[in-house]
């Protein structure tokens, strides 16, 4: 079977560490391309940055900030993408309060205080059973770090600058698959449940016992989510 072009987009604080466990899972089905999305502040830039080094045309896979990069990448060039997923993202804005919160970590980050991901932070990101496991929370970490404190800032004010991607949905004709841990905090189910919706035949694939980063924490069902999607 011919292999397919797969953009994989990371999420906010992460590298293409993220998607370790799929691209090893799903080297027989997809040649990937997984950019780097810390060195610009507007999804514009972002998705421009991307298009400019993708093949001419490819399935797109978004995870959580990845997600709204795919919106923006699909409203610009929806020529060049075959088939999208979408996996613990959204495509409403921010509410005021999480608008809030980023503008704080800006101004923190700003005054010399990032110190990338905090342990308090990791169970609004992994599912509770997991929050002790370091194969998980270590790769998470150890991302945030190698990002930093402006590639942090410019994530931040790109995704605070968004596009509101909820009418774009009904124009997505393609092949879909919208993946969401049960127990997400960050995207809850519900928002994923309302994308699933509103574009015709996507698939809604709900990870059980999974909280935000399911690329990470349940990696065989992500992988085999993708198989399905990229091979239907």
């Amino acid at each position: 079977m011919p292999r397919s072009p797969l953009l994989l987009l990371p999420g906010l604080l992460n590298t293409r560490r993220v998607f370790d466990p799929q691209v090893e899972a799903l080297a027989d089905v997809a040649d990937f391309t997984i950019p780097e999305l810390w060195h610009h502040d507007t999804m514009a830039a972002m998705a421009e940055a991307v298009l400019a080094s993708a093949p001419p045309t490819f399935a797109l896979c978004g995870f959580s900030m990845g997600g709204y990069v795919a919106f923006e990448i699909f409203r610009r060039a929806p020529e060049r993408v075959e088939r999208i997923a979408l996996i613990d993202t959204q495509a409403g804005p921010d509410s005021a309060e999480t608008a809030a919160r980023r503008r704080g970590f800006i101004e923190q980050t700003r005054i010399g205080r990032f110190h990338g991901i905090h342990p308090t932070l990791l169970p609004q990101l992994v599912h509770p059973s997991r929050v002790g496991d370091e194969s998980i929370t270590r790769p998470l970490l150890d991302m945030a770090s190698e990002i930093g404190g402006d590639g942090f800032v410019r994530q931040q004010q790109a995704i605070l600058g968004r596009a509101d991607s909820r009418p774009l949905l009904v124009e997505i004709d393609r092949p879909a698959v919208v993946i969401v841990g049960r127990h997400d905090l960050v995207t809850p189910l519900p928002r994923a449940q309302q994308m699933a919706a509103d574009i015709a035949n996507a698939r809604l694939v709900v990870v059980e016992d999974s909280g935000h980063m399911t690329p990470l924490e349940k990696p065989a069902e992500v992988s085999a989510a993708l198989r399905r999607w990229l091979t239907q």
